[in-house]
């Protein structure tokens, strides 16, 4: 027997037992082998196709995933991506193959957005679906010139592709990679669980994720047209039937218009952010009174308080329901009719002035991007929209054109019409935030009581609203001298943002403990209806923002609808119904429908039937009931 003199016989013995560990060397052989067997590289290169194709998609959305998504957005926003990733693996039955239609597919749907996006101010949504060909008949007259945004996606996916390509040379697969029946089947059954739950439970809700509406990047593009198409589904009401629809339907016939005058100029006027606080809380005193001149109004002169759908924002609900007369309370919390539930040729006040012979014309000297306002105009009737670039003479408050600026605009219109006008107009001059810098702003009403300065947003919006006041007095000053029969009407689309602080000292408690009655306070903003003609005066009423266009109808003598006939009845017996409370005519406040009397109940039953009709069931309409010149 040999020894080796540098080793024990006892170490001889445990080699001869123990077998010799891997040296390193062997170790990365076998991690390499492993990372560059085909079906590996196949399968790690597919994975890495939804990261790809979420961060091209994203570029296009012109966001950055990095910052502007969280983990929760980021990871609801790559199950989707995976599962169409997934859906392509099994119909073609290669990862490669399924990986370059995935990427490719997303990158298309993702340059739509973009061009949307770049068009519209904001991104796709499922309503838009429906309104595919009319996209196709205007997309000739845009420019299609390759953005930064464009152009870094598609070198994500060309040089993806070429990878993909390389991989199919130096690493082939013969033939498809089927998949075993178990496998297949659990995919599809949690591909189809996932979408159960996204859509069709309160999962969205529990954990705060919501369809953008304003910012509409703010999800990723992906998670919010899901998540906007989840809000989309809105159930019939119990007992609900379009038997039922019609039956009610032939309990309120369509009306001609009274007799009187017809103005020839009508104007409707939201104003952004317009309100009256010291009359809706009366331990709110001001160094002097910003809307002097609106508080004097009384002849041939219509006011009161709206109660809106909203307050501090929301804008476009608000307009939702004060040009449909359709309510905000039957549909889902969080969401905006304008993106969500409107359809071209859906009635309104607008279709009902154009059947009429006006002239309609919807302006908002801000951005045309906003709530969707481009598409869902011409849907209810508007001829021309006008925003901040048709502002001639622009003059600004702060940051935004004033409201005087504004009504200029109104004038040149109504001058230049030949035929009877119809205009709805939205303020910009008083929108948030109040900490902005006083470019052509008095500090001209602070709160009594606070140290001057101290709380510098309630004195800026205060003296905002004193030059909202002199703009509205130049407004009425100017129809008063016109000789053309012009009515105005005038309301707040909401209270300001002054933030919670400001409000729980008014109601001297915390904003929880506020009962309905309370609560209803914060929502209500001033209006009037003011004629340059005789009309029936009126102080002190107190309306729903749904019921604005109804109360309009009546004023100005146009014809009734069977829905305006319904509404006038509601008016009249439940003056106030809400998404926060209902007012009987008797001044009881309720909390709930539920605790509306057996009567009311019934009443508001048959007018909730109703709404889901004239947006959800568009084609079981009673005839003539929402359009009475149909």
């Amino acid at each position: 027997m040999e020894f080796d003199l540098l080793r024990s016989p006892v170490e001889e013995q445990v080699d001869a037992v123990v077998p010799a560990m891997p040296q390193p060397v062997k170790r990365w052989e076998r991690i390499w082998h492993f990372l560059t067997c085909s079906e590996n590289v196949h399968f790690f290169l597919f994975l890495l196709g939804p990261w790809l194709a979420f961060l091209m998609v994203e570029i296009l959305n012109k966001n950055d995933p990095f910052t502007a998504l969280n983990a929760t957005q980021v990871t609801l926003n790559m199950l989707w991506y995976y599962a169409i990733f997934w859906l392509m693996r099994l119909l073609t039955g290669r990862h490669l193959s399924a990986a370059f239609f995935g990427s490719a597919l997303c990158f298309l749907i993702g340059l739509l957005n973009h061009y949307v996006l770049s068009f519209r101010g904001r991104i796709i949504f499922p309503c838009d679906v429906l309104g595919f060909q009319a996209a196709v008949n205007v997309a000739a007259n845009y420019d299609y010139t390759p953005t930064k945004p464009v152009l870094i996606a598609s070198a994500i996916l060309v040089l993806y592709a070429l990878i993909l390509l390389l991989a199919k040379l130096h690493f082939p697969l013969k033939g498809r990679r089927k998949l075993h029946w178990a496998p297949t089947t659990v995919s599809l059954v949690s591909i189809a669980l996932y979408a159960y739950v996204f859509l069709f439970t309160a999962l969205l809700p529990s954990i705060g994720i919501y369809a953008q509406q304003w910012k509409t990047q703010a999800n990723g593009f992906l998670l919010n047209f899901m998540t906007a198409l989840r809000y989309s589904f809105v159930s019939a009401p119990e007992g609900y039937s379009s038997q039922e629809a019609q039956r009610i339907a032939a309990e309120y016939p369509a009306r001609e218009g009274a007799e009187g005058i017809m103005p020839e100029n009508l104007i409707i006027i939201m104003n952004e952010a317009f309100a009256d606080l010291e009359a809706s809380f009366p331990t709110l005193e001001l160094s002097s009174d910003p809307l002097e001149f609106y508080h004097s109004m009384a002849e041939n002169t219509i006011k009161g308080m709206v109660v809106s759908p909203v307050t501090g924002g929301g804008t476009a609900n608000a307009e939702f329901e004060a040009l449909t007369g359709a309510s905000l309370a039957f549909l889902p919390t969080n969401t905006v009719a304008y993106q969500l539930y409107l359809y071209d040729g859906v009635p309104s006040i607008v279709s009902e002035a154009a059947g009429l012979g006006y002239k309609t014309i919807a302006f908002h000297p801000y951005l045309s991007s906003g709530w969707n306002r481009t598409s869902v105009y011409p849907w209810m009737g508007f001829e021309t929209q006008y925003y901040e670039e048709d502002v001639v003479n622009r003059k600004n408050i702060r940051q935004y054109v004033s409201d005087s600026c504004d009504y200029e605009q109104l004038y040149r219109w109504t001058e230049e019409s030949e035929e009877p006008t119809f205009i709805f107009n939205v303020t910009m001059q008083n929108h948030s935030g109040y900490t902005q810098g006083w470019t052509n702003l008095e500090r001209s009403v602070e709160v009594v009581g606070q140290e001057k300065g101290v709380k510098s947003a309630t004195t800026q919006f205060f003296s905002l609203m004193r030059e909202s006041d002199q703009a509205i007095e130049e407004l009425i000053n100017h129809y008063s001298a016109c000789n053309e029969n012009t009515m105005i009407v005038f309301f707040g689309d909401h209270q300001p943002s002054l933030g919670n602080d400001f409000y729980e000292e008014l109601y001297g408690k915390s904003l929880d403990a506020r009962t309905t009655q309370e609560v209803l306070q914060q929502y209500e903003t001033p209006f009037f209806i003011w004629a340059n003609y005789d009309i029936p005066e009126a102080e002190g009423v107190r309306i729903s923002c749904n019921y604005l266009s109804t109360l309009t109808r009546h004023a100005a003598n146009l014809p009734l609808s069977g829905f305006d006939v319904l509404i006038s009845e509601m008016m009249e017996k439940l003056p106030v119904a809400t998404t926060v409370g209902f007012v009987s005519a008797d001044g009881t406040v309720y909390e709930r429908s539920d605790d509306l009397p057996e009567d009311l109940r019934a009443l508001y039953e048959n007018y909730r039937y109703m709404c889901y009709n004239y947006l959800f069931d568009k084609g079981n309409h009673p005839e003539s009931f929402f359009s009475p010149s149909a």
